[in-house]
This record gives structure tokens, sequence and C-alpha cells, in this order.
């Protein structure tokens, strides 16, 4: 399904500088003091449009910081009247929505734990119907883009035109270097289904470690999102919340100076040719690559075939192990990645038990008529 929504480009935003659209400042905002330094500091950048900061903290377990809550606000208020830059946090209900909005936040956004909840997106939506105002939507916790696009979808009916996305990863059971699997495919249809949707990445919370913040503020990049936000404090270790992700304003502007930007298109005639004829030759393999992927689930259907003359169950895991190992010590020789060899192979697998479901379930091979 392709979604038709009106929203305007990043560069049409208040405030916007330069590609990256920036937003910066701390997880949370803990002291007066805390924020209005953090602020000044990011400022001084010159290259942050919008300063950010949690004022109500949605935590996984009680008795963690859970914000200063609307007094933050004023706070937030004296930021853009002494700096100039705008304003944004997090909002988590309707009353959050009304709060923000009274004391003239210029940008919200909606998290990830509240964009899983289509109820409480709509009660937010609500609460925005006729306000002009930047909205930012998060991605869901799981990775359900069309979950991410219906909330995009009810903000966007409220009357919001100054919209986007964040990109912030997905939570996972396997745990690997990064707090959140980035999943970078899933934004990356996003942007597909909704071509003029501004999308930020979110790199704080997919590393949840300032090691990683520039490897994926330059992954962000090379995949042309149009902004960042990065999560910034004068004393990340004495953060209050998400400590180890943050980086200082000064950290800041050293990770921003080694972005390398690139242009989204070529403009060289000749470079267009040499290109034209690389994408030929790729949508030759593609189009073997499916042939080879149909000859492969026919031999899985016969097999299936078998399996059900002879009462076996599908699932044979002794030779799924065989398979995968093989392929990933062959796949990995080749230069390709072991998560990218896990990936398809696992959906190959699951097409092929479905084909033979489907021969267990019919009773004969697709194609032929059943009795």
């Amino acid at each position: 399904m392709v979604v038709k929504l009106q929203a305007i480009t990043v560069n049409e935003w208040k405030g916007y500088k330069q590609r990256p659209f920036l937003i910066a400042g701390p997880c949370s905002a803990e002291t007066e003091e805390q924020v209005m330094e953090t602020a000044r500091q990011i400022a001084a950048l010159d290259q942050v449009s919008v300063f950010r900061a949690g004022i109500w903290k949605p935590r996984t377990r009680p008795n963690s910081f859970e914000g200063v809550g609307t007094e933050g606000l004023k706070w937030l208020r004296r930021v853009k009247q002494e700096t100039g830059l705008m304003v944004a946090t997090e909002v988590a209900n309707e009353k959050h929505v009304y709060e923000a909005l009274k004391y003239g936040i210029d940008m919200l956004w909606i998290g990830a734990r509240t964009s899983v909840n289509p109820f409480t997106v709509q009660e937010i939506s609500d609460a925005l119907n006729g306000v002009d105002v930047m909205v930012l939507v998060k991605n869901p916790i799981n990775p359900d883009l069309d979950l991410w696009t219906g909330a995009i979808e009810r903000v966007a009916r409220a009357g919001i035109t100054r919209l986007g996305a964040i990109h912030r990863g997905f939570s996972a059971y396997e745990k690997t270097v990064y707090r959140n699997q980035p999943n970078w495919q899933l934004p990356i249809e996003l942007r597909r289904r909704i071509p003029d949707l501004p999308i930020i990445c979110d790199p704080s919370h997919i590393s949840g470690s300032r090691e990683y913040l520039y490897e994926l503020s330059q992954k962000a990049m090379d995949l042309n999102f149009d902004g960042l936000m990065i999560e910034s404090h004068i004393n990340p270790d004495k953060a209050l919340s998400d400590a180890a992700q943050q980086v200082t304003p000064n950290d800041l502007r050293e990770l921003l100076s080694r972005l390398i930007l690139r242009s989204p298109v070529a403009s060289d005639p000749r470079l267009l040719d040499i290109l034209g004829e690389l994408r030929q030759q790729i949508d030759v393999f593609d189009d073997a690559l499916v042939d080879i992927l149909e000859k492969r689930m026919k031999i899985a259907e016969t097999i299936g075939q078998y399996k059900k003359e002879n009462n076996i169950t599908i699932l044979q895991t002794t030779r799924w192990d065989e398979i995968i190992r093989k392929v990933m010590v062959n796949g990995v020789a080749k230069g390709l990645s072991s998560e990218m060899i896990d990936t398809i192979f696992k959906a190959i697998h699951q097409e092929s038990i479905n084909h033979q479901m489907r021969v267990m379930n019919n009773g004969a091979l697709s194609g032929k008529k059943t009795g």
C-alpha cells in the first residue's frame, strides 16, 4: 500500500539551517542550570536547529528517574528566549500535548513506547487537531512498518503538515553491539511508501553507547536521511538517564566535523551512463535470483510430497542446521556478511516450509488440481 501524505520537506521546516537537520540536547531535563548550560554550548555550535530534552520520561522500571515534569517546560521556554534555538520534547498523552503547547514548545515527538499503541496515538492526534507545530513520530519498539505508518497517518489526519519520522531502531531478544537493531530496510521502505516524509535518525538510541554514534550517523547520511537527533549533555557520565549514549557539546562538534555529506543524485552525464549500465547488470542478476528461487521451491514441493506420502514431519532440524552452517561458511568466504546470509536463508527456509505445508494440506503439488 502506498500512502498519500502531503508532508513538506525538511528544508521547509522553521529553523532549518543545513543538512543534516540537527536536533540535540540531553536525554532528560534534570536541573535548570544543566539545561541552560547545555543549550548555550549547543547554540554556540551554530549547526543545531532544535534543542531537545525529555520532560516526562517513560522508564522501563519504576523508581527510575521519570523526568521533572511540567517545571522543565519553563526551562525549555527560557532556552528558546535566550538562545534562539527551537525547543522539542516527547509527549506520551494528550495532557502532555496541552502542557507543551502552553509553554510554546516548537516540536513534539511521539516516542517508541507510545507509537506502538494506536489508541494513545489517536488521543495525541486529537489533541493536535488544528495546531501548527512540528511533530515527529518515532518507530514503534517492534519492527512493524504498518504500525509506524499508521501512527504517522493518524497525526497527518489531524492536519499536521510539518511532520516527520524518527528512526531509533527496534528492540530485539538477540543481543548485539547496539542497544536497538537498526533494521535499516524499514526506514528505507517507509521512504518508498511516503517519499516526501522527512526522516531523522536517532543514533543515540540505536547505539546505546557513544562509541558507535559516529558510524551510525554516517550510515544515516549515506542513506540520505534528512537529519540527526543526538543526545548531548554537559556532563554525560553524571546524567540521570541514558548516560552511556550521550556526548558533550564539544564531542558533538567533533562528530559533526567528521561527517561526510554526499549528494543524493548524480549530475555528471558520464557517471549516469556508467551507473545505468551497472544497474542493468543488477537487474539481470535479480531476475536470475528469482528464477533460481522458483526452481528451489519446486524441489521443496517435491520433497514435501515425499514427506506426505511417507508420513514424515516437514521440519527437519538437523538438515536445517547443516544448510545454515554450510551457506554461512561459503557466504562469508565470498565477502558476504553473516547477518545477510542469516536473514536471506531464514526467509528462504520459511518459504520452503510454506510450500511444503501447502503440499501437505492440499494433497498435491502447487499448480496441480486437487481432487
